[in-house]
């Protein structure tokens, strides 16, 4: 799953549209791009575009992002759009791994009363929109087998702090959110799943944009959020990786066989151990099949 294209649950032309975009999954939006007013509006058509989207073989997978546990909205939210069957369920202002906890016990209630599989619901937390949720980055690993990633925020963070703008002159992010989305690479790593980095808000800055996905793939992340379907095939591109890189990791996994018993080996004279067959199996795993 290497891109996530927010769209808004009250656009029914959006959600059409993100689904031939090439996202490799839709986060259907009933939080910050949904006004208040609109809300019901965007409950009831993200279920029936569920429902129908659903009966398409070839499809994203299809998330939502309801709204924050301690809005009052969360429970109406998976009341209207379960019976629409979601894969999975994006939390935003998420505080801990205690948050996932509580919403999985929510979802586990709604799963039996719909007839879904226990579990099946999947969940990603926006892990850094407050100050407060940094202190408990540590606490994902032990939240359950529904964690399906680990994202972070940097707007609504600016927001909670006060903060004139999370950017410097360079574009680059000043170091509270560079802080924010280090600790997000280690929660997710320590917890065992994909690192999701943050939407990029300028959509027509393809070469910035471009830089930022790269650098996030070098630095360990797997996946990027979209706000715009012309940011989807470059974060398809980025996050793929090239057959170079490919046939290196199976060259690594290769030479690792040829020694079963050995620490280390070497590689066109070049020592190897066991970090590098991690990450070649790593790189393998994301490698497009067949």
């Amino acid at each position: 799953m290497r891109s996530q294209l927010f769209v808004p649950g009250d656009s029914l032309k959006k959600l059409e549209k993100g689904l031939t975009s090439g996202a490799d999954c839709l986060f259907i939006d009933l939080e910050d791009s949904v006004a208040l007013s609109q809300k019901p509006k965007a409950r009831d058509m993200t279920r029936d575009f569920l429902k129908n989207a659903r009966q398409h073989d070839k499809r994203p997978l299809l998330y939502v992002r309801v709204n924050a546990l301690d809005t009052g909205l969360t429970d109406v939210d998976l009341a209207a759009v379960m019976a629409g069957r979601p894969n999975g369920v994006v939390l935003p202002k998420c505080l801990s791994g205690a948050d996932v906890q509580h919403l999985g016990a929510k979802l586990a209630v709604l799963e039996a009363e719909a007839g879904i599989e226990d579990g099946a619901t999947r969940i990603i937390p926006i892990a850094t929109e407050t100050a407060a949720a940094i202190f408990n980055m540590g606490s994902y690993q032990k939240c359950g087998k529904r964690l399906a990633g680990i994202t972070w925020g940097a707007e609504d963070l600016s927001a909670d702090l006060g903060a004139e703008t999370n950017r410097a002159g360079d574009g680059g992010y000043t170091d509270p959110y560079r802080l924010a989305r280090s600790l997000t690479l280690f929660a997710a790593a320590a917890a065992g799943v994909p690192a999701i980095d943050t939407v990029f808000p300028s959509f027509r800055a393809e070469d910035s944009f471009r830089r930022e996905c790269e650098a996030a793939r070098r630095d360990g992340f797997t996946a990027k959020m979209a706000i715009h379907p012309a940011q989807v095939p470059v974060i398809n591109e980025v996050f793929t990786p090239s057959p170079e890189a490919v046939a290196e990791a199976r060259a690594i996994v290769a030479a690792f066989a040829d020694n079963p018993g050995a620490g280390v080996t070497s590689l066109n004279g070049e020592m190897l151990d066991r970090p590098h067959l991690e990450r070649a199996k790593r790189v393998l795993a994301r490698a497009p099949k067949g």
